[in-house]
Parts: structure tokens; sequence; C-alpha cells
């Protein structure tokens, strides 16, 4: 079974959703800024996308560049980050029991679904 992290305002988010519907793959769609992901439930994300935390975080997002670009944080603190700021995970995210990826370009999702 496979699960969307997704974004309904994201554009890219929304154009994974729409790949997977389109080649009829079944999914769960995961309103991850709705329903936060805990830090456990990230630390497995991380193990499953072969990622750091910080690999996964939008550096480009004004909550990061202005409360934690430039501290030095160590990978726990960015799990924990990530759990109390949803919106600085990286999306899309289509993930598997054994495997995950971000979605960006969309196209690399083909990987897992193939």
């Amino acid at each position: 079974m496979y699960k969307l992290y997704h974004n309904p305002k994201c554009s890219t988010s929304r154009k994974a959703k729409h790949l997977l519907e389109e080649k009829n793959v079944s999914f769960t769609e995961v309103l991850y800024l709705k329903n936060p992901l805990s830090s456990s439930e990230i630390k497995e994300l991380l193990l499953k996308l072969n990622l750091s935390a910080m690999e996964v975080i939008r550096k480009k997002e004004s909550l990061w560049k202005e409360n934690f670009a430039d501290k030095n944080l160590s990978q726990e603190e960015l799990i924990e980050i990530l759990a109390q700021n949803p919106s600085l995970l990286e999306r899309p995210i289509l993930e598997t029991d054994a495997k995950a990826l971000v979605g960006r370009p969309t196209e690399v999702l083909l990987e897992l679904i193939s």
C-alpha cells in the first residue's frame, strides 16, 4: 500500500496525486499539515527515504530562515522541529512498506510504482 504525504495547496504535490490517480495506483492520502507526523513517524520516514532530516527540510521557507537556519542543530533537534513545524517537510513524499521517495520532480515517483 502506498501513502502520499500531500499538501493540496502545493502544485507539485497535486501533480504527484494526479500522476498516481492516472496510473490507477491505490494510495492513502496523508494531509500532514492537518495531522502532523510524530517524531517517531518522521524517523521511520527518514529511514525509508535514506535521507537526513536536513535533506527533507524546506530551507526556502521563511519559518526556517528566520528561526533555524543560523543554528547548528542535531538530527534529533531537526526531527523535533519537523514534528512541530510540518510545513517545513519537503513534499510530496510517496511511501511504501520498505521505501519512500520525495517527488521532486514528480516523475521520480514512477520508480516506486513501476
